[in-house]
């Protein structure tokens, strides 16, 4: 049974979160927007500044006023020290690990890329992240030892199967499936901090509702078109993970039932067609062979006419798959991402037209089509947005000290 200690404990510390959560959205604020936004009492929110400020949590600078004042300094602003953590945001995703860094003021202050073999193994995949960190730390002066906590995209389902095992490591996710452990582990053991794993084309998906094209919408469906085909959807201003974590997984509607197989186990999956091995071959079909992903995007770029329709075509299935989730969902907003987005009107008209022609044409709503903005580094961003939105939590070393 918890002693009234315990329970004043625990509500000041759903206090401090309410504070740190608030400045984490909408950036440095005077203590009475505080008191507004918190719904926390003058006293109460002024007591647990004080304290996050003796902690370092946060700091205080003066306002820059937008027009003239009378008498008086203007009011201080209140805002996440940048200086006291890091978010590690990772990436691995297909012959790729991209990374992101940010501070506490959610500044994005370093990106950085490396290849992976198409056949490394999770441990390799592993070292290869950890590399790329201190490579980055090293080059650009950022101190690890400030890191708070470590969000992965992997591809692929990442479910709620419990482990097979019990995790001998904190901050690894207890339900993390068997495949994705060892690159779990191996990064908790590097750093020792927190790691908070999710499919990395959900995590663009929460990139672009936090910092991109759909940060000012609360439903959204995020696709990435790359080398294969997944996706994100944002349902209510969260991440939608559904109850088996296959949430988004676009690229698997079955297009075709006695199509090609796919790894997926079903056959005619949309990602076996539209997917980059899938265009390359509908390209060669037609005599143009291609050495890969980067040189088919080129050859659209040139308008290269039989590439031209192999994509148009393609996008026109995407656009059909497309149709269904909006007349399920009904988002506000189509965001599409990845190397085929950077197409243009090219892919995005075709899907403009399957949406208008066939999610619920007679609905007087229109369901707007746009290029993401954040580019390749989404993924790694939405790491450290999956660590600041979806799994907030104070940092062991700030949280006040036990009475």
């Amino acid at each position: 049974m918890s002693s009234p200690t315990d329970a004043l404990q625990r509500l000041r510390l759903v206090h401090e979160d309410a504070v740190l959560t608030t400045l984490r959205a909408a950036g440095a604020l005077s203590r009475g927007q505080l008191t507004e936004r918190t719904g926390l009492s003058r006293s109460t929110l002024f007591a647990i500044i004080s304290d996050l400020m003796d902690r370092g949590a946060v700091i205080e600078t003066d306002a820059v006023p937008a027009e003239p004042r009378g008498r008086g300094r203007p009011a201080a602003l209140v805002s996440l020290n940048p200086a006291a953590g890091l978010l590690l945001g990772l990436d691995l995703g297909r012959g790729r690990v991209r990374l992101a860094v940010a501070n506490a003021a959610q500044q994005v202050v370093a990106t950085a890329s490396a290849s992976l073999p198409e056949d490394a193994a999770p441990l390799e995949e592993a070292e290869a992240a950890i590399r790329l960190a201190h490579e980055v730390a090293a080059e650009r002066g950022i101190g690890l030892g400030a890191l708070e906590a470590v969000g992965l995209g992997l591809v692929g389902v990442v479910d709620e199967t419990p482990a097979p095992a019990p995790l001998d490591l904190p901050g690894i996710p207890r339900t993390l499936p068997a495949c994705y452990l060892p690159v779990a582990r191996r990064v908790a053991e590097e750093f020792g901090v927190r790691v908070a794993v999710d499919n990395n084309a959900r995590l663009a998906a929460l990139a672009e509702a936090t910092w991109g094209v759909g940060r000012s919408v609360r439903d959204m469906v995020y696709v990435r078109w790359s080398v294969g085909v997944g996706g994100g959807f944002i349902v209510a201003g969260r991440l939608l993970r559904g109850a088996h974590g296959a949430g988004g997984e676009i690229g698997h509607v079955s297009l075709d039932p006695g199509g090609e197989p796919c790894h997926c186990g079903s056959r005619g999956c949309l990602e076996g067609g539209i997917g980059g091995q899938g265009l390359l071959r509908a390209c060669a079909a037609r005599g143009i062979r291609l050495s890969g992903l980067d040189a088919l995007v080129a050859a659209a770029q040139d308008r290269v006419p039989a590439v031209c329709e192999v994509i148009v075509s393609a996008a026109a299935d995407l656009g059909r798959v497309l149709a269904g989730t909006v007349a399920q969902l009904d988002p506000a907003l189509i965001v599409v991402g990845g190397e085929l987005a950077g197409l243009g009107t090219l892919v995005l008209d075709p899907i403009r037209d399957a949406i208008a022609r066939l999610a619920l044409p007679r609905s007087p709503r229109e369901i707007a089509v746009a290029q993401a903005d954040l580019g390749v580094n989404a993924s790694a961003m939405g790491a450290i947005a999956l660590l600041v939105h979806e799994e907030p939590s104070i940092p062991a070393h700030l949280r006040p000290s036990a009475p």
